[in-house]
């Protein structure tokens, strides 16, 4: 099934689209730092417009499917929340114009929590409505990554449209028994400070910088045996590594070291591997905050598949219904019986 990919980052979820079976045949994306990253990972054409001026005559035709995550910071808890009153919030409009005048079959957006929180809650309810008079029967849930075998604390809205003609159903993927924590993803050789001393695996370099007084709020260290915390798209957020010092409460939201050396963030392959990206998918950059930008804005391949899987185990029913034969249409049906009369 061919898909086109718009908001594309890095192509977290175009990855797991292409993992799940999914022909990901033209992605778009206006921030220049990605550039590089994408065309080096992905088969599909990558074009580089701003989606505000980009004409759907240049939008591939006969497509199946649009995937993509519009951006989030507008409506993110931890920003001022502006939803659709920000310039950023407002692109999430732009997706919904090409995907009105292509009119695939089914549609995937990513976002983040706060889109579903008391604050937004109504305008993201007209979001739906407006994919509903656009001609799609949609569903949404939040899911957590680490329920998907995804070694990391995560929650975003996923929210899966079909054309209302094609009256498909949809399952949100059943959580995982299985968990992943660091332990699994943390093995590499010892990293590098960026720029001092080139690593021996690519992208295994951190941030070297102070802390602020806000990631100082809280603690930031996670274990071998638990998930990472959400993996962000900034290197000073970054989670610090399981081998440095611990963190102890000294007041109201301050927390400090125990010791002061040893420290260190995860490296930006670190929080590639954290969210499930292979070592061979290669990031390029010159400042080491677009490596940690476009890891953190990604969505997590493994849970992106896992969707995937599941928007194609939706046409799969359609055809073979539940018990895996064959689902005959009643135009079918009808020249079956009248080719058994004949007989």
């Amino acid at each position: 099934m061919r898909v086109i990919s718009l908001f594309a980052g890095a192509g977290g979820l175009d990855l797991g689209f292409t993992w799940a079976g999914f022909d990901v045949i033209w992605a778009n994306e206006f921030d220049k730092t990605i550039w590089e990253t994408y065309e080096e990972n992905h088969d599909g054409i990558l074009n580089r417009k701003d989606i505000r001026k980009l004409q759907i005559s240049e939008i591939p035709k006969d497509i199946d499917g649009i995937i993509g995550g519009p951006p989030c910071q507008s409506w993110s808890l931890a920003g001022k929340m502006r939803g659709s009153n920000d310039e950023r919030g407002k692109l999430f409009f732009e997706y919904l114009r090409i995907l009105k005048a292509t009119k695939p079959k089914f549609f995937v957006v990513e976002n983040v929590k706060g889109i579903v929180s008391k604050a937004h809650i109504e305008e993201f309810q007209n979001i739906l409505s407006l994919f509903s008079e656009a001609g799609y029967k949609n569903f949404y849930s939040v899911l957590n990554s680490y329920d998907f075998e995804v070694p990391q604390t995560r929650e975003r809205v996923f929210i899966v449209g079909f054309r209302e003609d094609l009256n498909l159903d949809f399952r949100f993927p059943e959580k995982s028994s299985q968990k992943r924590n660091l332990r699994d993803v943390l093995n590499l050789e010892t990293a590098k400070p960026f720029q001092k001393e080139k690593p021996h695996h690519w992208n295994h370099e951190y941030l070297e910088s102070g802390f602020s007084s806000i990631f100082m709020s809280r603690n930031r260290i996670r274990n071998f045996d638990e998930p990472s915390f959400t993996i962000q798209a900034s290197g000073r957020q970054a989670p610090i590594h399981p081998d440095s010092p611990k963190m102890v409460k000294i007041g109201k939201d301050k927390w400090k070291f125990e010791k002061e050396e040893g420290i260190r963030r995860l490296s930006i392959r670190e929080c590639a591997r954290v969210q499930t990206f292979p070592d061979e998918f290669k990031f390029f950059y010159k400042n080491v905050n677009d490596g940690y930008k476009m890891v953190g804005n990604a969505v997590p391949p493994k849970l992106a598949q896992k969707i995937g899987e599941q928007i194609q185990n939706s046409f799969k029913r359609e055809i073979f219904g539940e018990t895996g034969n064959i689902k005959l249409s009643s135009r079918m049906e009808e020249e079956c019986n009248l080719f058994t009369i004949s007989l």
